[in-house]
């Protein structure tokens, strides 16, 4: 089973989004929200070397953020990604 990992604010429409369709595609996840947390948002920036939200990643690949998720879903690629 992949490990799919979302770091996100509550105010972020693209985190909304994100989260949507890994609803939609039914899979589990693990959501980090980083609004209140430093530390965390530290941790974020190290692992993706990006500084906005959402960060997602998928067994520790960084796969960017909603945008280059639904890219990838509307190129046919998310699911096997995804392991479906």
């Amino acid at each position: 089973m992949v490990q799919i990992t979302l770091y996100t604010t509550q105010t972020c429409p693209y985190c909304t989004r994100a989260l949507s369709l890994l609803k939609r595609k039914g899979v589990a996840f693990t959501e980090i929200p980083v609004d209140d947390d430093p530390e965390q948002w530290r941790i974020m920036e190290e692992r993706s070397q990006r500084q906005t939200v959402p960060q997602i990643f998928i067994d520790d690949r960084p796969i960017g953020g909603y945008d280059d998720m639904a890219q990838l879903d509307a190129k046919g690629e998310l699911d096997a990604l995804l392991g479906l």
